[in-house]
């Protein structure tokens, strides 16, 4: 994966702190300067500084900093710059104070981000971390987290999506989900429960493989009458999506159970990769009832 290498500053009793971050270059459309023309938007969080202008787009405005309650002086974001990323089909600026370079950095040398960390607001808000020069640390955020804040998916957020959402049927048996974000999974288990399955989750590409091996102990060579199906992101540490379901459609056991890739990426490139490796559909994150309408289009098969 390449991500581009960006920093936010914090005070920290006087002292300042450089905080270290990344973002999936997939997700970047460029880095521009800070806007002019900020336009206000009434009753938004703190966070969500307004809209502007970017060519004759109008795009919401994000301050990393405030969305994860780092207080910087004023003086350490005197030249703060916006990533313009596309991701989930929605186009964002976010604020930091600097850019730096591009890392290109395998997947297998970032790990999960499930540990305490000393910043209690900074929980969940973070899925991978990766070792870099001088012994310091990259964050990797869960920028999904962000959309799910602002309820961008329906006028009444994404929970509201689902509960709105009546499945004409339910479906029987498992379902395998595999993602690095606690949001995405929070959405999909809803769903996928919503619509009769039980879920099993995994929180990247190697704990699935291991949650598979789970099952296929408990199943047998029933296995496929059981799982019915394996969501799975892209983006995700130790192995990533594509290597994940790579191993899976390998391994006799398990290449006829269906794959539906659902990532935030949404760009051409990614969706035919996934049709290469055999999956059955690549759905950009999130909606009801199109994951309804494609479950039922692959198990009627």
């Amino acid at each position: 994966m390449e991500l581009v290498d960006f920093r936010i500053y914090e005070d920290k009793d006087g002292e300042t702190y450089e905080g270290v971050y990344g973002i999936n270059v997939a997700k970047v459309e460029g880095i521009n300067a800070y806007p002019d023309a900020i336009f206000e938007s009434p009753g938004s969080p703190d966070y969500l500084l307004g809209m502007f202008d970017l060519r004759g787009e109008i795009l919401p405005l994000i301050d990393l900093a405030k969305w994860m309650n780092i207080k910087p002086k004023d003086e350490m974001a005197q030249n703060k710059k916006v990533i313009v990323t596309e991701f989930n089909n929605k186009k964002l600026g976010f604020v930091v104070h600097a850019t730096r370079r591009l890392r290109r950095i395998s997947w297998a040398n970032i790990e999960s981000a499930m540990f305490s960390l000393s910043n209690e607001d900074q929980r969940g808000k973070i899925t991978g971390t990766t070792k870099i020069e001088n012994d310091r640390t990259l964050l990797i955020l869960d920028l999904e987290g962000i959309i799910d804040d602002l309820d961008f998916y329906t006028p009444n957020g994404a929970n509201a999506d689902i509960e709105q959402f009546k499945p004409a049927k339910k479906f029987e048996g498992s379902v395998l989900i595999v993602d690095d974000s606690l949001i995405a999974r929070k959405l999909l288990r809803n769903t996928m429960s919503e619509i009769g399955f039980n879920v099993i989750e995994a929180n990247d590409g190697e704990n699935g493989l291991r949650r598979l091996e789970q099952l296929y102990e408990n199943w047998g060579n029933d296995i496929g009458n059981n799982l019915k199906l394996i969501i799975s992101d892209i983006e995700m540490p130790k192995m990533d999506g594509f290597h994940f379901a790579a191993q899976v459609k390998n391994d006799a056991r398990f290449s006829q159970i269906p794959i539906i890739f659902n990532s935030s990426i949404s760009d051409k490139i990614s969706a035919e990769k996934g049709e290469k490796l055999g999956a059955e559909a690549y759905l950009v994150k999130f909606d009801a009832k199109l994951f309804y309408d494609e479950i039922t289009r692959i198990l009627s098969k």
